[in-house]
């Protein structure tokens, strides 16, 4: 398994999607959306501290629906109904229990993954970033895409096992995707790790330096 060396100062933690829909009690919350929340608290703490940048990003679509695509036709209809993406609707904030720090940076997208169609690579690469850690929900959707995008443009990525997670579908339980999502990417285009190992890695890197 890959194991990469990263500088606190060159490493940007990406937060994906942890808004109220996703969380909980909406048609597209997962189960264990709340722990989730707490645990990223804990690394976005321990980035900060070390020096590393902290994102979070909004999946969001315009009001009008101009800009939502085919992803009006795999949304469930009673969150397309309910327009639980959709700007300025509650549902589609950050959960109130995530901690957003005044110099955090918030990035909407239109778009499943955080690179797509947003300045999010114009941002990393102005302040000399070279890995990404990846948090969020939901982990075999945003969160992968996310992760493959950046392994693409030469991010190292860190991905956390239990620091992202997903909902049920198909006929998976969220616990087999999540294993299932894991396994993939640390095949080629990540390295899995849980958050506990990831905030040791991020304070032993800023030790060193």
């Amino acid at each position: 398994m890959v194991d990469f060396a990263i500088s606190p100062a060159r490493t940007a933690l990406i937060n994906v999607d942890l808004q109220n829909c996703f969380v909980a009690d909406s048609p597209l919350a997962a189960p264990d959306g709340p722990a989730i929340v707490q645990r990223v608290n804990r690394l976005a703490a321990a980035c900060r501290e070390a020096g590393a940048l902290v994102v979070h990003t909004l999946i969001t679509y315009r009001p009008d629906r101009s800009n939502i695509g085919v992803a009006k036709n795999f949304m469930p209809p009673a969150a397309l109904e309910a327009r639980l993406l959709e700007q300025g609707q509650k549902s589609a904030e950050l959960h109130r229990d995530l901690v957003v720090a005044p110099d955090d940076i918030l990035l909407e997208k239109p778009r499943y993954g955080a690179f797509h169609a947003t300045d999010l690579d114009l941002i990393l690469r102005n302040r000399g970033i070279e890995a990404v850690i990846i948090t969020g929900i939901c982990t075999n959707i945003c969160c992968e895409t996310t992760a493959r995008e950046a392994a693409v443009r030469d991010y190292k990525v860190l991905f956390t096992s239990d620091g992202t997670t997903t909902f049920a579908t198909g006929g998976l339980t969220h616990q087999e995707l999540q294993r299932a999502t894991c396994a993939t990417l640390a095949v080629v285009f990540a390295q899995v790790l849980s958050v506990d190992e990831a905030i040791a890695k991020i304070r032993g890197a800023r030790a060193a330096a």
